[in-house]
């Protein structure tokens, strides 16, 4: 009786071990298809981020296309007006000489006349400039030669006339090697130079202050800039050193005698 069932058992074992070989083997067969599935996974995400990356690179290189597409647009349009701004500024290189002098007799002769005598003036002058062969603008403007757009419009918002005439009175006064004397019923000039030099702590002063020469010697000093109000034909003489500007050097530093004093002359004032 024993003997058949240990020969069953021997056989169930025999079968269960064969089965268990299988078995062992067809995990092992999963596990390797698991790792290639993991494997052809990784490669497949790594793909799909190449892809993203390409699409964005695709994306960024269509926008910069489109970009440079409307620049050169409007640079084909702007080749026409860069050409004649050369050719205009080739011109005004060639013309300088004639320009710049007539803009200095402007600017040290011709301040203190009225608009129409002044520009009869600048008339006669071109004329003669172009009938000698002087070369110059076949349009003069002083404007056009010495001044700077950016800084006219910042007159303007500062209380300086729009007109021309005004615009030149401006220039005039920048440039004039000489303090300005500004004719100025309207008060316009007046109103100007107060909102340009407002910010360098300008100082105003009639001839009538009791201060007056204090504040002065302390601008002349100081470098700081001064509007006389009122005057009237004749100036106190203390004055007369300030308006012909004597000055001197003594040691590398400049002085200045004002009255019975000698200051320290700063370049600013």
């Amino acid at each position: 009786v024993v003997a058949p069932k240990k020969a069953m058992l021997a056989e169930a074992e025999a079968e269960l071990a064969a089965q268990m070989e299988t078995l062992n083997a067809k995990r092992t067969l999963l596990q390797e298809v698991t790792d290639k599935l993991q494997t052809l996974n990784d490669e497949f995400a790594e793909c799909m981020r190449e892809k993203k990356k390409l699409e964005d690179q695709i994306d960024h290189c269509m926008q910069k296309l489109d970009r440079a597409e409307k620049l050169l647009g409007g640079l084909g349009g702007e080749k026409t007006r860069w050409s004649e701004t050369a050719a205009n500024l080739g011109a005004s290189l060639g013309n300088v000489i004639g320009d710049v002098l007539l803009a200095s007799g402007i600017v040290a002769y011709l301040g203190a006349f009225t608009v129409e005598y002044r520009n009869n003036l600048i008339v006669q002058w071109h004329k003669t400039c172009r009938e000698i062969r002087i070369p110059c603008s076949a349009q003069f403007s002083l404007p056009g030669i010495l001044g700077e757009p950016v800084e006219i419009r910042a007159w303007m918002i500062h209380g300086l006339p729009a007109d021309n005439f005004s615009v030149e009175n401006g220039i005039i006064v920048k440039y004039a090697d000489r303090w300005p004397l500004m004719i100025d019923p309207q008060g316009q000039a007046n109103k100007w130079v107060k909102n340009m030099e407002k910010q360098n702590k300008l100082n105003v002063i009639k001839l009538t202050d009791p201060n007056y020469v204090r504040i002065m010697e302390n601008s002349i000093q100081l470098g700081l800039p001064v509007l006389l109000e009122n005057i009237l034909q004749e100036l106190d003489a203390i004055l007369e050193p300030v308006l012909l500007k004597n000055v001197y050097k003594q040691r590398g530093v400049t002085y200045m005698k004002f009255g019975e004093n000698v200051l320290e002359y700063s370049e600013n004032f």
